[in-house]
């Protein structure tokens, strides 16, 4: 693991050493989430926030399309009236 010390600026900033923007691929505006994991803050792209999510919505999946069953669902709904 790289570690750089930072420090906390006015109204709380942090700046992300340019070596970790290039490593994570992040741009000016990019958008990334925070996370408080006991006493540590973890910093997460966009990326791999939404991975996060989807890992642990496929743990309730049994289904490999949901999407397709939700169309032919609604496609019932409408041919019913």
């Amino acid at each position: 693991m790289t570690e750089i010390r930072a420090q906390i600026g006015a109204g709380g900033r942090v700046v992300i050493p340019a070596v970790f923007r290039r490593a994570l691929g992040l741009e000016v505006g990019d958008e990334v989430m925070l996370v408080l994991d006991g006493e540590e803050v973890r910093l997460l792209t966009a990326r791999r926030a939404v991975a996060r999510v989807q890992e642990a919505v496929a743990r309730y999946v049994t289904s490999p399309s949901l999407a397709k069953e939700l169309l032919a669902d609604r496609r019932v709904e409408v041919e019913r009236g």
